[in-house]
C-alpha cells in the first residue's frame, strides 16, 4: 500500500471524516478534526503502521497541522 494512503486511511479514521483526503492543506484543529486526544491516538497508529517513534514532546501542533505536514513527517521519519 502507498504510504501516503496508508498516513491518509489512519487520519480519515481518526478524524473520522474523509474531507482529509481531499485537501491536503486542510488545517485540522482549526477545523476541529483533531483535538489532544486524537493527536495522540495518531501518533500510536502512525508508529503502529509504519515502524517510527515518534514522542508526543518531539512533534509540535504545528507538525501535524494539515494532512500534508503529516504524511511528510511520516516520510522524513519512515
Amino acid at each position: 500500500m502507498d504510504m501516503e494512503k496508508k498516513v491518509l486511511d489512519i487520519l480519515s479514521e481518526i478524524c473520522e471524516d474523509d474531507c482529509v483526503r481531499d485537501d491536503m492543506d486542510l488545517q485540522l484543529f482549526e477545523n476541529d478534526l483533531l483535538d489532544s486526544l486524537a493527536v495522540v491516538e495518531l501518533l500510536v497508529a502512525l508508529e503502529e503502521s509504519f515502524g517510527i517513534v515518534l514522542s508526543p514532546s518531539e512533534i509540535t501542533r504545528d507538525d501535524i497541522c494539515t494532512p500534508a505536514k503529516i504524511i511528510a513527517l511520516v516520510r522524513a521519519r519512515a
